[in-house]
């Protein structure tokens, strides 16, 4: 059976909105993506680290 996914509140790094980004609580221990934001449409990097009991999210401008 499949977890649902968790979501984590952050600040976009170019608007500054808040957002939500869907995270799946159980994978790999790190893993790193490209996605869009939904406010300003400007592509972040998500950086993504789980361990056994949590997980957390860190967003990057993508021309950093």
């Amino acid at each position: 059976m499949q977890p649902f996914a968790e979501s984590a509140t952050q600040l976009c790094p170019y608007c500054g909105e808040e957002v939500e980004v869907a995270v799946d609580p159980i994978g790999v221990a790190s893993e790193t993506y490209i996605e869009d934001c939904p406010v300003c449409c400007r592509p972040w990097t998500v950086q993504v680290s789980r361990d056994e009991a949590s997980f957390d999210v860190h967003l990057r401008r993508d021309d950093d």
